[in-house]
């Protein structure tokens, strides 16, 4: 986790304070400091190296207090109320460095949103419990999610996507080849420190029925997704998507189109031909095996049973809750078969030289 004492000055500190500490964080693109009571702790306000350097331009002197310089009208997120709307207003306003701040106003972390980065209130689930047999003899020795894409494993590309997104709740569920899968996660992933949590199946109980071993939750909205596929899904605007529809689960959808070669009849009554159609094209939307839901419905995910994701989404259906798909853009492989691992392969090795 960024060490964001490192960001912190007491709103008694004079500008030449402020300079002082600035200098000492260079290195850091987000040159922002936040401004706390030294007694309480309570966040009161901004400084950055603009606000500095506008203050001196303007007369002030580097004795003056940063409160002469300070933007008490900041934005910050509340670690118990997330807003979508203060998402949007950060990413409007290309905002770099933004406090989380608890309920006494006080700093529980600082979040970089710099270089496409972004905070997103989710746990994440990512199932890595299968065999891989349609891979073999890959995986004979080797669980799926570890096999090396350009020299890294699959799973560590959905990892750092999650990080990327601010995502610190992560749990990778493990049955196959388990012990390799927790070596591989004993240390803290990422620049943040991030523990990655393996969760044992005691037996496969399908891509939902695994999620019902996870022995507590962080917050409302539960990401769910498939660890062996290789994807650059922006999980910012999966997010985003999901809130607007006030949705109950929502399945990320690729497009998956059908091209008939030939003429097809229009057909009424099983035998006479009322047209026909010149080699038609018709427009699908498949399962990406990444999900989205409220926390509440996992209560209906029975206990001990083997159950699907799609198990899950005729029972919402059934209940007429409200389940939508998210058309993903960018890439989306599902590597199932020796040909999607070779065409991986070639794809990771273009986007690396980009």
């Amino acid at each position: 986790m960024r060490d964001h004492t490192r960001h912190i000055i007491p709103q008694t500190a004079t500008i030449l304070d402020a300079v002082r500490k600035l200098n000492d964080i260079s290195a850091d693109l987000s040159l922002t400091l936040f401004a706390i009571e030294s007694d309480t702790g309570r966040v009161v306000g901004t400084v950055t190296d603009g606000d500095i350097r506008r203050a001196i331009s303007n007369g002030c002197g580097l004795e003056s207090s940063i409160q002469e310089v300070m933007n008490p009208h900041f934005t910050a997120i509340r670690e118990r109320d997330f807003s979508v709307q203060t998402l949007r207003h950060i990413k409007e306003r290309q905002l770099k460095l933004v406090p989380v701040l608890d309920r006494e106003e006080r700093i529980v972390r600082v979040v970089s949103f710099a270089g496409g980065r972004s905070f997103l209130p989710l746990d994440a689930v990512l199932m890595a419990g299968g065999k891989g047999e349609r891979l073999r003899p890959l995986t004979l020795e080797t669980p799926k999610p570890l096999l090396p894409v350009a020299g890294k494993p699959i799973i560590d590309y959905n990892i750092d996507n999650l990080l990327r997104h601010g995502i610190e709740h992560i749990n990778v569920t493990v049955n196959y080849l388990a012990e390799q899968l927790e070596t591989h996660f004993a240390q803290p992933k990422g620049t943040e420190g991030v523990r990655v949590r393996c969760v044992r199946e005691p037996e496969y109980l399908g891509t939902m029925g695994s999620v019902k071993f996870i022995p507590d939750w962080h917050n409302d909205t539960i990401l769910v997704m498939n660890s062996d596929l290789f994807t650059n899904i922006d999980l910012e605007d999966f997010y985003l998507h999901f809130k607007k529809h006030d949705a109950d689960m929502s399945i990320a959808a690729v497009p998956y189109n059908v091209n008939v070669p030939y003429g097809i009849f229009e057909i009424e009554n099983t035998r006479e031909i009322k047209g026909i159609k010149e080699k038609p094209n018709f427009h699908y939307y498949a399962n990406a095996g990444i999900y989205l839901l409220r926390r509440t419905v996992l209560d209906q995910i029975p206990d001990g049973v083997f159950y699907n994701a799609t198990d899950l989404m005729e029972a919402l259906i059934a209940q007429q809750k409200r389940v939508i798909r998210y058309p993903l853009s960018g890439y989306w492989i599902d590597i199932g078969k020796p040909d999607d691992f070779r065409k991986v392969q070639e794809l990771a090795q273009h986007i690396h030289k980009q």
